[in-house]
């Protein structure tokens, strides 16, 4: 399975571009085997992408911007679901693929399998094993680690946000200019 995402090389938009850099970053990070498909220099791509995109996940005007990402044929979502999806720790299952052991996506899918069919599984029955202060440290740990990656976000959605409304600033400057 090999995951598309749908980039404009040539955007106009600071807004767009920082959206796709994020896609393309976290999937990198993360080692997300991954295609990028360019909409400005290839009309098929633009094309296979405005047709792909379910009509109910369309803007009003009907025409998707992107980042747009797909897993082969199906469709995953947009910027603001992939966002969504960074935030909850679901990535994986946004993009169709099973979740690599160890990683918190996983450990939230054993957690949901011992809660859905009552039983154990050797990773769960571990962390159970060890001792309280242990465990104190390993979940003080991924607190931080939360805490890291919700402000990091913070931070990327704040810039997204200066830049929007920078590039409509200048916009409204050349409309008055004219």
């Amino acid at each position: 399975m090999v995951i598309k995402v749908f980039l404009a090389s040539s955007s106009g938009s600071t807004a767009i571009k920082k959206k796709q850099q994020d896609v393309v970053g976290f999937l990198e990070a993360l080692k997300v085997d991954y295609t990028q498909l360019d909409i400005a220099c290839n009309e098929e791509n633009r094309m296979w992408m405005r047709q792909n995109v379910p009509e109910e996940k369309k803007p009003a005007n009907g025409i998707p911007l992107p980042p747009q990402i797909f897993n082969e044929e199906s469709y995953c979502g947009d910027y603001e679901t992939f966002f969504d999806a960074k935030e909850d720790n679901t990535v994986y299952s946004f993009l169709g693929l099973p979740p690599p052991p160890g990683s918190k996506e996983a450990q939230q899918a054993d957690k949901a399998d011992i809660v859905e069919n009552g039983t154990h599984t050797e990773e769960t029955n571990a962390e159970e094993n060890l001792d309280d202060s242990t465990q104190a440290h390993v979940e003080e740990e991924e607190e931080q680690e939360e805490e890291e990656l919700r402000q990091l976000e913070e931070e990327e959605e704040a810039e997204v946000q200066e830049e929007e409304e920078e590039d409509l600033e200048e916009t409204q400057q050349e409309e008055e200019a004219e």
